[in-house]
């Protein structure tokens, strides 16, 4: 007997998997820096930065607090917090 299936077995269904609770920190935009460039949206390797009408969003339900966001911000508009379980 093998193990279990777990991950993504099908297209789509990371939706359903709250992937967020793995980080350590937690990316905070601050909305009066941000110049709307997009770049965290691009760079986002799990796609839970959009940017929004006041600027870039972060989806906490999938982030996993990599930063790569914070990394590519050309004005510093993200920063982190310790994230709190």
């Amino acid at each position: 007997m093998g193990l279990p299936l777990g991950g993504v077995c099908k297209a789509g269904e990371s939706k359903k998997l709250e992937t967020g609770k793995w980080r350590a920190f937690r990316p905070v935009v601050d909305k009066d820096k941000c110049i709307k460039c997009g770049r965290c949206v691009d760079f986002c390797p799990d796609s839970c930065m959009n940017m929004g009408a006041d600027g870039a969003e972060v989806n906490l339900f999938y982030c996993k607090g990599c930063l790569v966001c914070m990394r590519e911000c050309p004005v510093q508009a993200i920063t982190k917090e310790v994230e709190q379980k």
